[in-house]
């Protein structure tokens, strides 16, 4: 089945009829949620025509109809901007962003006394501070190591860095997925989504769910080997003039549990710093 058919079929599923107004009559369904035709009939259009669309055969199909289907199967802002780009994929989008992060976002890094790291589309952290050194550790992995989703999903070291891991990890993955479909074109990014399938099959199961998110803001538990439990805030930013990278900020209340402990980690960390 295509993506845009499994995705469709996936988040029928979770509709039952009572939700949108339509009588159960009693008979048992062969499927969980709602059927193509109540879909169809729900959205205004014809059967055959959702049919064909959840085969991966909607070329040429209109905003309008995809926003129909959204608002039947209730759909949030998020994947309705995921519909759109599996029925009407983005084309020439794929443009890999340089290898160094420019001077500007540098001299931004380095001015944050919050960890701070810059991330591709692929999740590789270009770039970090002392602070997020402080925290993550990425001068010490080996650069295959340093990328979010593989550090997370294919090291000992992820798993253990998370407590609340099953989060991180489908949170990781809704990221992955919705940026797979907003750049079918890349190759190092379906690479790696390959890669991740074949040698995870926590990611492979969490893949097949389908779900999707935007990596914008959120919280961030880390257990931390000498510092113990750190919980950040997490904001998400897309730097002008750097397309195809975001600046991820841990963020911590001042005066917090985590403040003081990162404000030890970094103080540690620069003492160790040969003058």
């Amino acid at each position: 089945m295509s993506e845009l058919g499994e995705f469709l079929r996936q988040r029928r599923a979770r509709i039952q009829p009572s939700d949108v107004g339509l009588p159960e009559l009693g008979r048992r369904r062969r499927v969980p949620g709602l059927r193509r035709e109540e879909v169809a009939q729900l959205a205004g259009v014809s059967v055959d025509y959702y049919v064909r669309l959840e085969q991966g055969r909607g070329d040429g199909v209109s905003a309008e109809v995809l926003d129909a289907v959204a608002r039947v199967l209730r759909l949030d802002a998020t994947e309705r901007g995921h519909l759109h780009d599996l029925a009407r994929p983005p084309r020439g989008t794929h443009r890999r962003a340089p290898r160094q992060v420019g001077p500007g976002l540098r001299l931004v890094l380095d001015g944050l006394a919050l960890p701070a790291f810059v991330l591709d589309r692929c999740m590789d952290v270009r770039a970090w501070n002392a602070a997020a050194d402080a925290v993550i550790g990425f001068a010490e992995l080996p650069p295959g190591e340093r990328n979010m989703a593989r550090h997370a999903f294919l090291t000992e070291h992820g798993a253990r860095l998370y407590p609340e891991f099953e989060r991180v990890a489908a949170d990781t993955v809704a990221h992955l997925r919705l940026d797979a479909a907003r750049h079918p074109d890349d190759p190092e990014l379906a690479a790696l989504v390959a890669e991740l399938n074949a040698h995870s099959p926590l990611f492979a199961e969490l893949w097949a769910r389908h779900g999707v998110r935007e990596k914008a803001s959120g919280r961030k538990l880390l257990l931390h080997p000498r510092a113990g439990e750190l919980d950040f805030g997490y904001e998400t930013l897309a730097p002008p003039g750097e397309p195809g990278l975001l600046l991820v900020v841990y963020t911590a209340e001042p005066g917090s549990v985590t403040a003081e402990r990162l404000a030890a980690l970094t103080a540690a960390a620069t003492a160790a710093v040969p003058a």
